[in-house]
């Protein structure tokens, strides 16, 4: 049932979900000053909306004040990317002040905010609103620019770690990189047997609608189709890190236009997702390899 709503009626119904705005942002976030600060902004973005067609009003004020957290996490991330160590960095993500360690731990388990703290944006987001709210991963893809599929499994992967699951699969940062490079080189190169060295058996690459549009294939699977899919056409991808994560971009006139993610276990790619939505890419934050 859709309700007209005035100012007092919807600022009301706001203070009917603040503790679980607050909840949200504070588990996202590991800060109780920025998740005040998050919803805050969710009530100025609630009070210049329309919302008269808005049947569920605690899902959609879910997704803003998600939404304004991945935003800070990812301006976070770019930081402590620029400024700091990986050891370090992972550390200060979490360690807002005392009094917000405390809070946090109170509600989730202190080894648990540091293990968040490692986590990257989109996995936190994926995990957090999965694990710990009950949101489906149809309606968390959207915000991390994922396929639900590639959400599912960003979710699993930050599970793994939270569970202090560390599997010999689990790649380091700079594992990837030597593969993804190697991927891409092979890629440049047209070499297909490179190409394939690279790639799982059962690897699959998934495409937004932005990059279906121009031209790629929704799904593809396996190693050959994949391989194929690939050689010959990275020429004008380059590595970068976006969102904290070891990814490539194909760049044009400056701009970055399709995003490619990979997921890396035993040395090889086993998962491949193609991001082209402008919003979505206008809201990573993307540093290219030098």
């Amino acid at each position: 049932m859709l309700v007209m709503m005035d100012d007092e009626h919807l600022a009301t119904r706001f203070q009917q979900d603040r503790g679980h705005l607050q909840a949200v942002a504070q588990r996202l976030l590991g800060s109780s000053t920025e998740a005040d600060d998050a919803v805050q902004e969710a009530w100025l973005r609630l009070s210049r909306a329309d919302v008269s067609a808005v049947e569920n009003l605690t899902g959609w004020l879910t997704t803003v004040v998600a939404r304004i957290c991945l935003d800070m996490l990812r301006s976070r991330s770019t930081r402590l990317e620029q400024g700091l160590g990986p050891e370090q960095a992972a550390v200060a993500d979490v360690r807002a002040g005392p009094e917000q360690d405390a809070l946090l731990a109170d509600s989730v388990g202190e080894a648990l905010v540091v293990v968040l703290g490692t986590l990257t944006p989109a996995e936190r987001v994926s995990f957090v609103l999965h694990d710990m709210f009950d949101l489906p991963f149809d309606e968390i893809a959207p915000l991390v620019g994922r396929t639900p599929v590639a959400t599912r499994q960003l979710a699993s992967r930050a599970r793994r770690r939270i569970r202090g699951v560390e599997p010999s699969s689990l790649q380091s940062r700079e594992e990837t990189r030597a593969v993804v490079a190697a991927f891409l080189k092979a890629s440049r190169d047209g070499d297909l047997d490179a190409l394939l060295a690279v790639l799982a058996p059962d690897v699959t690459a998934h495409a937004d609608e932005v990059t279906v549009s121009a031209g790629a294939e929704r799904e593809v699977s396996g190693a050959a189709a994949v391989a194929a899919t690939f050689v010959g056409r990275a020429r004008a991808a380059r590595l970068a890190l976006v969102d904290g994560e070891v990814a490539a971009v194909w760049m044009h006139q400056g701009e970055a236009r399709v995003v490619f993610f990979f997921t890396v276990e035993d040395h090889l790619v086993s998962q491949i997702e193609m991001v082209g939505d402008h919003d979505t890419l206008q809201a990573l934050a993307i540093q290219l390899s030098r």
